[in-house]
């Protein structure tokens, strides 16, 4: 597994976001109900940094707001191979599950909403993937970052095993 605690600092990066839902969402009280908003964003350099995050608010605007600023907070690093990933891997998020698998030069994003934007924002341009499961977009974009934080990075695979880059490129 990719070491995530490394800590990115979001201020060093051009970041963008990309909200992915927005859901209404009310609380029943004695005096009636409570309207505010949910929103989902997901926000990337595309170049390998990646993150999502939750906000809610009495407005959409503030919401979405306080999505960034979480997605800021929860940056991942992916490890990329070219335009593409460096091997096939299915991320699992209660009852979603996402199969992402690399695809060569020219094949484009082959992907849903919610995974779109995940991979988009992360910047690979060359993938195929399959949405198993559920279709809530908060499961599915759960499940995405869990299959791109177990993406091993193939340099460091390589040193542990004591071999070059080559070597394992062969096998």
């Amino acid at each position: 597994m990719y070491d995530i605690r490394e800590k990115i600092d979001p201020s060093q990066l051009d970041l963008k976001d990309t909200v992915v839902s927005i859901n209404r969402v009310t609380k029943v009280v004695k005096g009636g109900k409570n309207l505010s908003f949910s929103a989902l964003v997901v926000v990337g350099d595309g170049h390998g940094h990646v993150g999502y995050g939750v906000g809610k608010a009495k407005e959409v605007p503030s919401a979405i707001k306080k999505a960034i600023e979480s997605a800021k907070k929860a940056l991942i690093r992916v490890p990329l191979q070219g335009t593409t990933i460096p091997h096939a891997v299915v991320g699992q998020f209660g009852a979603g599950s996402v199969l992402l698998k690399p695809a060569p030069d020219g094949t484009g994003i082959i992907a849903g909403g919610a995974v779109r934007a995940v991979v988009e924002s992360a910047g690979i341009t060359n993938i195929l993937t399959k949405s198993l499961g559920s279709d809530n977009a908060h499961n599915v974009v759960r499940a995405t970052f869990s299959g791109l934080q177990h993406l091993k990075d193939p340099v460091q695979v390589a040193r542990l095993r004591g071999k070059e880059l080559e070597q394992l490129a062969r096998a």
